[in-house]
């Protein structure tokens, strides 16, 4: 396999970063000033961000990344999906973590535990996605929750983290796992409805297509996003060098209105969410975890 060895130390870096992250997760403290100690950690270890630490709290499922600004306290009762990106001249490790500080929803947390460990017990060279997809909804659902039908793990290319192969948390779609691929798989389970939905606030972006836009400090931010992260996700903190304040508001939303960036609100189901996140790397006869 090509450049196993960077496949291997960015998963080994996310993994750690998770650890990290993990301890630095108490009530009281700030979202913001968790994320930023995860990046730190991360760039100095060798490593920089595949996409923002994700923290998504409680009813949301994905895309909560604090932005500029963000004074959002830790409570003590949240249930925190901590989800880490790393990447090593592209190569790219993907992870995550559900931490309950209630202590009371570890039903809800097993069950995406369980379904991520039944679901690698089925991966080999060959084997269709669909068929994870059934195990992941049915491990779910046999523990009381439903699936979150409308997101799903994702095959990993140098660079990519969304390669257009998906594996949702229900059958949708399919096509055969080959060997060598790099895979996340990624079992949500919920409390309310199982389908998520976008909410109002996007910190996240990610490059989608040529610059369109005129307004030059628009440019100035799509250029320098487009040299720091290429084709990979980013928080709108880290454009803070080159827009602050009401222009920086500005160029995200004529980059993302004109298609040049790609928004990612943060997405909410109507229940508490858990989530359990790998990077494997697919064998002849089974799969290679490589975030641990």
């Amino acid at each position: 396999m090509e450049n196993e060895e960077k496949w291997k130390k960015a998963g080994e870096l996310t993994w750690k970063a998770i650890e990290y992250g993990e301890k630095l997760i108490k009530p009281g403290k700030t979202y913001l000033e968790i994320a930023e100690a995860i990046e730190e950690f991360i760039k100095d270890n060798g490593g920089d961000t595949a996409f923002p630490p994700n923290m998504s709290r409680n009813k949301e499922a994905a895309h909560y990344s604090p932005g500029v600004d963000d004074d959002r306290v830790i409570g003590e009762t949240d249930i925190i999906k901590l989800d880490c990106g790393v990447q090593i001249d592209g190569y790219i490790g993907d992870a995550s973590k559900t931490i309950d500080l209630s202590g009371e929803n570890g039903k809800l947390v097993e069950a995406s535990e369980q379904a991520l460990e039944n679901a690698i017990a089925l991966i080999k060279a060959g084997q269709d996605s669909r068929r994870i997809s059934e195990e992941i909804e049915e491990t779910i659902r046999s523990y009381g929750f439903e699936p979150i039908r409308n997101l799903g793990g994702h095959v990993i290319s140098r660079w990519i983290l969304h390669t257009g192969y998906s594996i949702p948390n229900a059958p949708a779609g399919n096509f055969k796992f080959e060997e060598d691929m790099i895979v996340a798989i990624e079992p949500f389970a919920s409390t309310g409805r199982g389908l998520v939905h976008e909410g109002p606030e996007t910190t996240i972006f990610m490059i989608e297509g040529k610059l369109r836009a005129r307004n030059p400090i628009s440019r100035k931010v799509y250029n320098y996003a487009l040299e720091k992260y290429k084709t990979l996700p980013f928080n709108e903190r880290y454009m803070l060098p080159v827009a602050k304040g009401f222009q920086l508001r500005v160029a995200l939303r004529e980059l993302s209105s004109t298609g040049s960036f790609h928004p990612y609100p943060i997405l909410i189901d109507t229940g508490l969410v858990s989530q359990r996140e790998v990077t494997v790397r697919v064998e002849k006869d089974g799969a290679v975890v490589l975030t641990k």
